[in-house]
């Protein structure tokens, strides 16, 4: 315990750093609100506005959970697809990592214009952004299994399934929590990239309009609630990769 704590505080002494940095430059150099605003003042318009911001938080939220779990699905499953099948191999994992020469930003007003202006346009954003890491990490997964282990269980007379629930599951296992983290830290990036197009609620929608009227420290606000959401989601996946991955090495 004493361990973990000693481990946050260089995090903890460079965060208190620059907020000490960010407040004094503000205050000497005299900016304008809407460019660099105070961070008391930044801390002052999160209180102020709290009951607006918890709401706008909720939705951008659940717009980046709804999408990163349809990601999960479908990426997994492409991962699988591209592991088992040649012919996917030959063809979904080269389109897959193609699809990325595309800009994301791009594509995303034609998901407003296929899906509409409701939630589902900005969930389409975020599989956009969460699909790519986590199916590539993954198949990348399954094709570095140690060949050894599959030829030993093979020997033993393991069928399909064996092989794949005892071999090539656990061996893509690191892969997918690495693609996962990726696609929960940039999921936020999505949603808010959705709502900036078109919506009414979710804390990209609260930042555009408040940089629309020149409340630096409204936008400022907004800004750091996403990067901590953002955070939050990364860390969240970190803990259940540990979870998962200790309780595979004690086997």
């Amino acid at each position: 315990m004493k361990g973990r704590i000693s481990a946050f505080i260089p995090v903890a002494v460079f965060l208190l750093l620059i907020a000490v940095l960010w407040e004094a430059s503000a205050r000497i150099f005299d900016f304008p609100h809407y460019i660099i605003p105070k961070l008391s003042d930044v801390l002052l318009s999160l209180w102020d506005n709290r009951g607006v911001l918890v709401k706008h938080f909720g939705v951008t939220l659940w717009e980046s959970l709804l999408g990163l779990f349809i990601s999960t699905i479908f990426g997994v499953a492409a991962a699988i697809s591209i592991d088992v099948s040649r012919l996917a191999k030959r063809t979904l994992y080269p389109l897959i990592v193609a699809s990325q020469t595309i800009p994301i930003i791009a594509l995303s007003p034609i998901m407003v214009m296929w899906f509409g202006y409701e939630i589902w346009s900005k969930i389409a954003v975020v599989v956009l952004f969460t699909f790519f890491p986590i199916a590539v990490n993954t198949a990348d997964g399954f094709r570095t299994a140690d060949a050894g282990i599959g030829e030993l269980l093979r020997t033993m007379g393991a069928g399909k399934r064996a092989l794949f629930t005892k071999w090539k599951l656990p061996s893509a296992l690191p892969g997918f929590f690495t693609g996962l983290k990726l696609a929960a830290a940039i999921s936020v990036g999505g949603a808010t990239l959705g709502e900036w197009l078109g919506g009414e609620n979710g804390l990209g929608m609260y930042t555009k309009r408040a940089s629309n009227m020149l409340r630096g420290e409204a936008v400022f606000s907004g800004v750091l609630l996403l990067s901590a959401m953002g955070i939050a989601l990364f860390l969240a996946v970190q803990l259940l990769e540990k979870l998962v991955l200790s309780h595979r090495k004690e086997q």
